[in-house]
C-alpha cells in the first residue's frame, strides 16, 4: 500500500478534506474549443477572502492544494497568494496554459517550493494545437513557458487532452514531454460544460479513436495487463454496499473563484459557498454533501451488478451532469466498451434507444 492510499484511508477515517482544487478565476488568455468555463468575470474572490479561505483549508486538515483557472496567471495577485499558501505548507500544484509563464515568473514559483506544474499541451503540431487553443503562437509560448520552469528546477506534467480535432497526436504529444524531460497525462473524456451545456460533448473522439488510446499498453504502462484483462465480472455485493463511488466529497472537494463548494470540479453540485459559511462548517454540515457521502456503489443504476463492476472508472460528476448522480456515466461505459469491446448494460440499454453498437 503506498503512502497516498494510506493518507487517504487515514483522511477518510478523520473526515479530513485532505485535498481541494481552489480555481482562481475562469478568465483566461485562451478560449479553447472544449472549455467547460464561462470565461466572464461575475465576481471573483478578492486577494483578502482567497488569503482567508486559504487558512481556512490549513486548519481544516487541507495538505494537498491544486490552483487551477482559467488561466492562474491572469490574476495579478498570484504571487500573493502562493506566499500564502507556501506559508500555510502546504503541497501546492498549478495548472496553467503557460503562455504567460517567463523566467522571473519560473523562478519564483521554484523559490516558493510549488511541487509541479501542469501545463495543457494539445497537439505538437502549431496549427492544430492553436485551432483548439484560438489563441495565435500559443504551441510556442506554452512551449517557451514550461522550458523556464524546467530551466529553474520545477516539474512540469504535460496534460493532453483529446478529441477528434487531435486525436492522433497523442504519441508524438508524449514524445515531445520526454524530450523535454516532462511528465505526460492523457485524458480522453471531453466534459459538459458547468451550466449544463452538453454541445461540448460532440467534440469526443469517435469509437475507433477512443478504442486506440484506451487499448494503447503503452500509456497504460504497469497498469496495462490489469487494465487490459477481459471484465472481472459485478462488484461482490457485500463491497458494492460499502464502496464509494470516488474521494469527491469524501476526501477532497472544490472552491469556485466565487466562493462556490462542490465534491469536485466536474461534479458541479453546490453544496455551500465560502463567502457565507466557514470551509469546515460546509465541509462538515452540508446537507448536500452528506447526500452525496451516503452515496454507495449498491445505490447506482445498474453498475453493482455490472460486468465491468471492479474496473470501471465511473465518474459521479459525468452521471450528475448526465441527470442522476446516483446514474451510469454512459461516457464512462463508453471507454469501459472502447477498452474491452463487451457492452455493459447501461450503454445496451441506451443504444436499443438510439443506434446499434459500433464494431470496435
Amino acid at each position: 500500500m503506498t503512502l497516498m492510499h494510506q493518507m487517504g484511508i487515514r483522511a477518510l477515517e478523520l473526515g479530513i478534506p485532505l485535498s481541494v482544487q481552489l480555481d482562481l478565476t475562469y478568465r483566461c488568455n485562451e478560449t479553447c474549443i472544449h472549455c467547460y468555463l464561462d470565461h466572464e468575470d461575475h465576481g471573483e474572490m478578492n486577494t483578502a477572502e482567497i488569503l482567508d479561505v486559504l487558512d481556512q483549508m490549513a486548519a481544516a486538515g487541507v495538505f494537498f492544494l491544486n490552483i487551477s483557472g482559467g488561466e492562474i496567471f491572469m490574476r495579478k495577485d498570484l504571487f500573493t497568494i502562493l506566499e500564502r499558501a507556501s506559508k500555510l505548507r502546504f503541497s501546492v500544484k498549478l495548472k496553467t496554459n503557460g503562455v504567460m509563464v517567463r523566467a522571473e515568473k519560473a523562478r519564483r514559483i521554484a523559490a516558493l517550493g510549488v511541487d509541479s506544474v501542469q501545463i495543457s499541451l494539445y497537439s505538437h503540431k502549431p496549427e492544430v494545437h492553436d485551432e483548439i487553443t484560438q489563441l495565435p503562437g500559443s504551441l510556442k509560448r506554452t512551449l517557451e513557458g514550461a522550458q523556464y520552469l524546467k530551466d529553474a528546477g520545477v516539474r512540469v506534467t504535460f496534460a493532453n487532452v483529446l478529441m477528434h480535432n487531435n486525436a492522433g497526436d497523442y504519441k508524438d504529444v508524449r514524445s515531445l514531454a520526454e524530450q523535454m524531460g516532462a511528465e505526460y497525462t492523457v485524458d480522453a473524456t471531453i466534459t459538459p460544460m458547468m451550466d449544463g451545456d452538453r454541445s461540448t460533448v460532440a467534440l469526443n473522439m469517435d469509437a475507433a479513436h477512443l478504442a486506440g488510446v484506451m487499448r494503447d499498453e503503452t500509456l497504460l504502462g504497469d497498469q496495462a495487463r490489469t487494465i487490459l484483462a477481459p471484465p472481472s465480472g459485478p462488484t461482490p455485493i457485500e463491497e458494492a454496499y460499502s464502496t464509494l463511488p470516488c474521494s469527491a466529497g469524501h476526501t477532497a472537494c472544490y472552491v469556485s473563484p466565487y466562493g462556490d463548494v462542490t465534491p469536485c470540479v466536474q461534479f458541479p453540485y453546490v453544496v455551500g459557498n465560502v463567502r457565507k459559511q466557514r470551509f469546515i462548517d460546509i465541509w462538515k454540515d452540508s446537507p448536500q454533501l452528506n447526500e452525496v457521502r451516503a452515496i454507495r456503489q449498491s445505490d447506482l443504476e445498474g453498475c453493482s451488478s455490472c460486468i465491468h463492476g471492479s474496473s470501471c472508472s465511473r465518474c459521479p460528476g459525468l452521471a450528475y451532469m448526465e441527470g442522476n448522480m446516483r446514474g451510469p456515466s454512459i461516457q464512462d461505459c463508453e471507454k469501459s466498451y472502447a477498452r474491452t469491446g463487451v457492452a455493459s448494460y447501461n450503454l445496451q440499454k441506451k443504444k436499443r434507444r438510439t443506434i446499434p453498437l459500433a464494431v470496435v
